[in-house]
């Protein structure tokens, strides 16, 4: 789970923005399902705090101490009943372990592809299945892998970085540029990204610079299709967005199992 546990938890709420419509897709469905609901690789709270603001009591997850900081930060600001509804544990998706069984479990944005190999896979879908009450659902959401990325940045590449987004610092005001480099390697089935933040002063002179590189595994279509069933899982619906329109290749994955 190379980089997830060391990404930027200061910066990580300008340009972690997720995915169009995933938060109140995400909350719509534990309304739906009630409580309580476990959301796994919760981060600084982006969907774990709404959840619990829509009435459902909810535990998140985390493998990273610092994102888990940041999240206790933005609960303690939170009226009593709503930090009452919400637990933080950190964990590692492959291996937790918690007393409470739950109806709904969330593994938003690209969580689940942290784990890098078919063996972690299915240790974290295990767990998940354990976890859940019966009939108690699973959803998942991650990229569909584009192949014309696949063949443009795979092996050995000098391309440079890409610009992604600017955003002000949220402690000093100035500029920050992110920038990204990706190569794709095509054995593996993985791809490992350098997030590049630069922060200028107004001047335009870099003051801070900063790298954190990042291993992801992307997931065919069919491949989880396949570690779903063969996990004890039944598939009801794959979407292609969080208005849930079709699947689409290239887009995005979000899944939606029952334990079996």
């Amino acid at each position: 789970m190379r980089g997830f546990d060391r990404l930027d938890a200061d910066l990580y709420d300008a340009y972690g923005l997720g995915v169009p419509g995933d938060v109140e897709f995400y909350v719509q469905e534990a309304r739906r399902a009630g409580s309580p609901v476990l959301e796994i690789g919760c981060g600084t709270g982006r969907i774990t705090l709404p959840v619990a603001q829509a009435g459902i009591e909810v535990t998140g997850i985390d493998i990273s101490p610092a994102m888990l900081d940041e999240a206790r930060r933005k609960i303690e600001a939170l009226a009593p009943d709503i930090r009452s509804r919400v637990k933080l544990v950190e964990a590692d998706m492959r291996e937790f372990s918690l007393p409470d069984r739950f109806r709904l479990i969330l593994v938003p944005y690209r969580t689940f592809l942290a784990l890098l190999s078919v063996v972690d896979q299915k240790k974290a879908l295990a767990r998940f299945r354990d976890h859940l009450a019966e009939g108690g659902r699973l959803i998942l959401n991650f990229f569909d892998p584009r192949v014309d990325l696949l063949a443009s940045r795979s092996g050995e590449s000098d391309a440079p970085p890409e610009k992604l987004m600017e955003f002000p610092h949220p402690e000093s005001g100035r500029r920050v540029l992110l920038q990204h480099a990706a190569r794709y390697d095509l054995e593996r089935q993985q791809v490992d990204v350098n997030l590049i933040f630069e922060e200028t002063d107004g001047e335009g002179r870099v003051v801070d610079r900063r790298c954190t590189p990042l291993t992801l595994r992307y997931i065919f279509r069919f491949e989880m299709e396949h570690l779903l069933e063969l996990c004890g899982f039944e598939i009801e619906a794959l979407y292609g967005d969080f208005a849930r329109g079709p699947f689409r290749a290239g887009g995005e994955q979000v899944w939606v199992a029952r334990k079996r």
